[in-house]
């Protein structure tokens, strides 16, 4: 309380156009500077001054008498609270459990230093992220653990010493590597969720300096998926909605790539809004955000698989499904999976596909049909091993449908072991 008081006393203080001490700002700017990967030069760009500016600001020497307007604008680049200028706390992460053995050498490459080799050429990079990208669609998380730390330091390096013809094509690459990095965190649940938030942040800091509208859209996105693993749903829905209300023209303009980018911002702002408790609105929000994403689907034209978001009109009626078991409505649930195609379902990664078992599951527990909550997490893990087994929340509906029956059949009862559960 004491510390808030404090910055709540600075801010008042620099509404009037004084502060009584200042010389921590410049160091807090740096250190936060650097946590989201800018360089003074980055930094500089995005508040629209020079590397000289950033550099004295850091420095102290712009700090004898800071203008609110101008910390307000370095806490919205660094897209942090304006109190963490004005103040040393720093947010408590998350509670969770230690990260995977896997995932440690992959969120050690997030701290790791680009350092002075020469980097791959970026045709080479862009082989390793197709070849990540589809390990992540098959559901081959250990090939992304072995393969994504090297790709991460040589898409910074490569980003890092771009010359200046090649830096908008070096950055939208360095921001797909940590979109994907994020999505690949996320796997692990609240084990990785601080980590899983650099990477997005970073993703997205590249995308801005991309100036690629497709690369900021699908890292907003990423933002607003971590947004939702810190337990803040609703600024989620916001992120996700501001960014496709500031995209959809440029989005719009760019064919089915576009449509696809600004179509999963909808759906993500439709699972972040069913990540609350339900509500009447929040329902009528959520599948307004749906209905949204299948206008996006239906101009596009079918489904694809732009960007690897295997976006079209079956993924949007998987994330209806998705929307309503996240609001535990399992019989509409059940409802609305019904009009999924098998055969267009079938086309999907295996990923998807897994993911779409395993809601199925969720949604025949709510409505206590136990043998096919069963049946589904068998289908998921014969489909994608490693999307049952080493996901903490899969594991956890494991169990839970395991302890709901008296006497669970011996193909379950080994699943429940494979997943280090005791059956």
């Amino acid at each position: 309380m004491g510390v808030q008081r404090r910055g709540a006393r600075k801010v008042r203080a620099l509404s009037r156009g004084w502060v009584t001490d200042t010389s921590g700002i410049g160091r807090r700017i740096a250190y936060w500077r650097d946590r989201r990967g800018f360089t003074q030069t980055d930094f500089g760009q995005l508040m629209g001054q020079t590397k000289r500016w950033v550099q004295d600001i850091e420095g102290g020497k712009r700090q004898q008498d800071p203008r609110l307007s101008v910390l307000m604008r370095a806490a919205e680049v660094l897209r942090i609270p304006l109190e963490q200028l004005l103040t040393d706390s720093t947010p408590a992460p998350p509670p969770g459990n230690t990260p995977p053995a896997d995932a440690l050498t992959v969120i050690d490459a997030l701290y790791g230093s680009t350092g002075q080799d020469d980097p791959p050429p970026l045709p080479v990079l862009q082989r390793r992220l197709v070849y990540c990208c589809e390990a992540f669609q098959a559901c081959h998380y250990s090939t992304l653990a072995r393969e994504l730390p090297a790709l991460i330091l040589g898409a910074g390096q490569a980003a890092h010493s771009a010359p200046v013809g090649a830096q908008s094509k070096a950055q939208a690459l360095l921001s797909r590597v940590y979109q994907l990095t994020t999505s690949y965190l996320h796997k692990y649940g609240a084990a990785t969720t601080v980590q899983a938030a650099l990477a997005a942040d970073r993703a997205l800091s590249a995308a801005e300096l991309s100036g690629d509208p497709v690369q900021i859209g699908a890292a907003a996105r990423r933002v607003a998926k971590s947004l939702v693993y810190q337990q803040r749903p609703q600024a989620a829905v916001e992120f996700a909605t501001n960014a496709a209300r500031r995209l959809v023209r440029e989005l719009t303009d760019r064919g089915p790539l576009g449509l696809s980018t600004l179509g999963m911002l909808h759906l993500s702002a439709a699972l972040a809004a069913s990540s609350q408790e339900r509500t009447t609105s929040r329902v009528r929000a959520a599948t307004d955000y749906v209905d949204e994403a299948s206008e996006a689907a239906d101009r596009q034209g079918g489904d694809m698989d732009e960007d690897w978001t295997q976006f079209g009109p079956t993924n949007v009626r998987l994330h209806r499904v998705d929307m309503l078991v996240r609001f535990e409505d399992g019989w509409s649930a059940l409802e609305a999976a019904d009009g999924i195609d098998p055969a267009a379902f079938a086309g999907l990664s295996r990923e998807r596909q897994a993911g779409h078992h395993v809601a199925m599951a969720r949604a025949s527990l709510l409505t206590r049909r136990k043998d096919d909550a069963a049946e589904a997490l068998l289908d998921a893990d014969r489909l994608a091993p490693e999307e049952v087994r080493g996901r903490p929340d899969t594991v956890a509906l494991v169990k839970d449908v395991v302890g709901a029956m008296p006497s669970p059949a011996g193909d379950l009862r080994a699943l429940a072991e494979r997943c280090g559960l005791r059956a």
